[in-house]
């Protein structure tokens, strides 16, 4: 796979690439990380990447000639991303559909954002982190990176991993444990010590229903509610009470 990341802060990027899963995973060739300074093509003696809007307004806006020119020299991998707060929200589909790809490329944005002719005849998608509004893109990019690259086939140590993680199956992650059994009169869950595989699985899935049902509701409505099944495992582990029952799901007394 290969990642290409253009910025006018291009050292943020390469200094976070370098650690933990991201930088052993690069240094190990899984992926190719190319960060491009946009600075490179500014073309007076302060290497200026942007101007003021027409129109008036506060702030600057980054300029098309520089992007146009950096995606164009480097031929940077595509999809090309903008990473701007009036993008789609990033989410887990996102970042496994990008995973399964064989790379892209993500512009980082910069003060009031970039010149229009930019969203509307170089980039492909534009993604944002939430409803929130941050200094620049650099962030955004260094969030997609961890979430794509530690996917990989080979990155986690553990394929198995990636599936149990939260949203992967539309589900918050349900609760885990380590050693000691018993701490500070906090005691792990019986079923978890008990060797029953299916049982702790059950269990699990129980636990991210409930935890999801509380948490994020909206999720189990996207879900379509509580199916039959959903509520039997809830019932099994008696957490049929930490779950109100939304419009299509099956309560215990009707089903």
């Amino acid at each position: 796979m290969q990642i290409d990341v253009i910025s006018i802060f291009p050292e943020m990027i390469e200094q976070f690439a370098s650690h933990s899963l991201l930088g052993k995973a690069r240094r190990e060739g899984v992926f190719g990380l190319r960060v491009l300074d946009l600075r490179a093509a500014g073309r007076d003696p302060h290497r200026s990447v942007d101007d003021a809007p027409f129109g008036g307004g506060p702030g600057m806006l980054l300029a098309a000639e520089p992007i146009f020119e950096t995606v164009e020299a480097a031929e940077v991998a595509r999809p090309l991303i903008l990473l701007s707060a009036s993008g789609r929200r990033l989410d887990q589909p996102s970042v496994e559909a990008l995973a399964s790809g064989e790379g892209f490329s993500l512009l980082c944005g910069r003060y009031e954002g970039v010149d229009e002719r930019v969203r509307a005849a170089l980039v492909d998608d534009e993604v944002s982190l939430g409803d929130y509004v941050l200094a620049g893109g650099e962030t955004a990019a260094m969030v997609i990176l961890e979430a794509v690259v530690r996917l990989l086939p080979g990155v986690m140590g553990n394929e198995a991993s990636g599936a149990g993680d939260s949203f992967s199956s539309g589900l918050l992650g349900y609760p885990q444990y380590t050693r000691p059994a018993d701490f500070r009169g906090m005691a792990v869950p019986e079923v978890l010590r008990s060797g029953d595989h299916g049982r702790v699985e059950r269990w699990r899935l129980a636990q991210a229903l409930a935890r999801t049902r509380r948490e994020r509701p909206d999720l189990i409505a996207a879900r379509g509610g509580l199916s039959g099944r959903d509520v039997e495992l809830l019932e099994e582990f008696e957490l049929v009470g930490d779950c109100e029952f939304s419009e299509g799901s099956a309560p215990p007394a009707e089903r």
